[in-house]
């Protein structure tokens, strides 16, 4: 395809995904995983495109992962692929590179331990058992709307310390952030404003009453033996309400989508539900909720392609789990794979630390 790269294609739709790739055109969410097979099959490793600026899409496990784990040459600063000149905001752990990111990173790892997760599982089944409650004598629900899209917003607000009843704003935060924002500057300056205040209120609340909960954690906390900026507060807070809803509500819809359409899965499911575990961690690989993105601050090749400096690279952490170099079957959903070394929680320093947190929610 011949591709003017002087005027990109930025909002039409997709004509070549070689070459012209948008994580954000509605085929994407169509038939993400044929579009990956169908270029790993016409030879493609690397798909490129200008539309958010020099961005590259590795389609392999093993370039994901070696993008993933190279601190050196992409940097973590801009996590999502997005236009050249957007607005960053710092929010740690998640945008920091070494040696800087491990103190910050250190700094959650306690509220998101297995034994914290596990202590919460009770309360959090039982909040589920509500939700279907709602739902008795009914012929038909909305799955997503009516019941996943609950669960994170009920576990993270309780953990951050937000009222449940700003669901609705959250839930509007979300979609902007992932929807919007990418595409327009102004709308994601909008939406940094929004949360920023809404969080400063919030810290200033805990600075006069102090709380068991992570808004007073990181209002309170220090790293290297000074406190948090505000900055660095408020980032930690965006990130964990926007990283706490979004992804494991997609996880949870993706799996109740697919025992919907798949009677046998969720017949061997109500027989033996030993196989929970195996499917859990099937679902989290086929329905991979997360994507990344890295900013390629040294030039580099990998697999054969040259990185260059000040592009960005979207670490699609689902494709690489419909590698069939890595996965027999890979497009099949088992829920008894016994081997699978998946990506959900992506790969390398920035593997989600709250994957405890997610698994237990699936559950």
């Amino acid at each position: 395809m011949a591709y003017d790269s002087a005027a990109p294609n930025r909002h039409g739709p997709v004509r070549d995904w070689a070459a012209d790739w948008d994580w954000l055109d509605d085929d994407w969410g169509r038939r993400a995983p044929e579009i990956w097979q169908e270029l790993r099959e016409s030879g493609c490793p690397m798909a490129f495109t200008e539309r958010y600026g020099r961005a590259w899409m590795p389609l392999h496990h093993d370039t994901v992962s070696q993008v993933a784990h190279d601190t050196e040459h992409f940097s973590s600063f801009r996590v999502s692929v997005s236009l050249p000149d957007s607005p960053i905001r710092k929010a740690p752990p998640i945008t920091l590179d070494p040696p800087e990111h491990q103190p910050y990173r250190r700094l959650l790892l306690p509220p998101f331990n297995a034994g914290r997760i596990a202590a919460m599982e009770e309360p959090t089944r039982d909040y589920c058992r509500s939700l279907i409650a709602q739902l008795d004598g009914r012929d038909e629900a909305d799955a997503a709307k009516e019941y996943a899209q609950h669960i994170p917003v009920h576990v993270i607000a309780e953990m951050i310390g937000v009222p449940e009843s700003d669901a609705e704003v959250f839930r509007d935060w979300v979609h902007r952030n992932f929807q919007e924002a990418p595409r327009d500057n102004a709308a994601k300056l909008q939406l940094q404003a929004e949360m920023a205040a809404y969080f400063d209120a919030l810290l200033a609340e805990r600075a006069q009453d102090p709380r068991d909960d992570l808004a007073t954690l990181v209002g309170t906390a220090e790293v290297d033996g000074r406190p948090l900026t505000n900055e660095e507060q408020v980032g930690y807070l965006i990130l964990l309400i926007l990283a706490g809803i979004d992804t494991t509500w997609s996880g949870i819809g993706a799996a109740l989508w697919h025992l919907a359409a798949h009677d046998q899965d969720r017949a061997r499911l109500v027989a033996d539900p030993g196989l929970l575990p195996t499917a859990i961690e099937e679902f989290l690989r086929a329905y991979s909720p997360v994507t990344m993105a890295r900013e390629v601050v040294k030039e580099k090749t990998v697999g054969g392609c040259p990185f260059k400096e000040g592009g960005q690279v979207l670490l699609s952490f689902p494709a690489a789990n419909r590698d069939p170099a890595v996965f027999k079957d890979a497009d099949r959903v088992l829920i008894d794979r016994a081997e699978n070394p998946h990506a959900a929680f992506g790969l390398g320093r920035h593997r989600c630390l709250g994957s405890n947190l997610a698994r237990m929610e699936m559950t």
